[in-house]
């Protein structure tokens, strides 16, 4: 299915200057508000213009929610694409998760200033993680529409925490993000789970990061290694962070070693 023009949004730095802007593209489950808690304030106040890219059928407003099924990895692609033109300078790409596969896709064809991946989808896809999960937290697929749809119970929380968050990261605390959890496209999650592992030849040769925490549950911290040899990246492993390393009690610390690994970009 062919995207619309993509919602993006634009949080100006607080100061005027000279670095790059900076483009956040979201994972699965989510939306661009996933950013806003505390990475895009922290960047705006460090004087970076921020941008924050809503894949189509995510978002508080999409107009085509009713259609999100129908899209696809590509499509997500496509967005990143005219994202990336519309803006005024070459940007740098903070992906996260799925946001990560999107961006590696885009960039067999594109190009950005350099790419940060936030616990990327592995090259082999999604399958393992999900194979583990029926093994040791089935209860993780009988919770997850209840927090996708709004139907949370306190299991539902407990549930979601788990897997997604810091386990220093007091429960209250979860409960408040809740809300940025969102379905997501059967169309993508399934092209996810057999992700095929792609040549890094046509990729752009541009600086990378990987970056993921220690504690992730989804995509553990060992699995780093082989997304940052595809791409001859540094990886920073976050101690103690969950896979929602933007929203975690340990956020401040990942958000400190990515603006220094920009702002040493050469």
């Amino acid at each position: 299915m062919s995207a619309k023009t993509p919602v993006i949004h634009h949080f100006p730095a607080h100061q005027p200057s000279t670095n790059p802007p900076l483009l956040f593209v979201h994972g699965g489950y989510s939306s661009a508000a996933l950013w806003g808690v505390r990475f895009i304030p922290y960047f705006q106040a460090q004087g970076y213009d921020c941008y924050a890219l809503e894949l189509s059928g995510h978002g508080s407003h999409p107009a085509d929610r009713a259609h999100l099924d129908d899209f696809g990895i590509d499509d997500y692609v496509a967005d990143l694409a005219a994202a990336v033109a519309s803006l005024p300078a070459a940007p740098v790409l903070i992906a996260h998760s799925m946001g990560c596969l999107v961006s590696q896709r885009f960039l067999e064809q594109g190009t950005a200033r350099a790419v940060a991946f936030l616990a990327p989808v592995p090259p082999t896809g999604t399958g393992g993680t999900a194979s583990r999960f029926a093994l040791t937290m089935p209860d993780f697929f009988a919770e997850l529409p209840n927090a996708v749809n709004g139907t949370a119970s306190e299991k539902t929380m407990r549930t979601m925490a788990r897997v997604y968050f810091s386990p220093s990261m007091a429960l209250k605390e979860s409960i408040k993000y809740l809300p940025l959890i969102q379905p997501e496209s059967e169309k993508a999650v399934a092209e996810m789970v057999t992700a095929p592992f792609r040549i890094a030849r046509g990729r752009a040769r541009i600086p990378a990061l990987v970056m993921g925490g220690s504690a992730d549950q989804v995509f553990p911290a060992s699995m780093l290694y082989f997304t940052a040899a595809s791409w001859n990246a540094k990886t920073q492993v976050i101690a103690g962070a969950g896979h929602m390393l933007m929203l975690d009690p340990q956020w401040a610390d990942a958000a400190g070693k990515l603006q220094a690994w920009v702002e040493n970009l050469a």
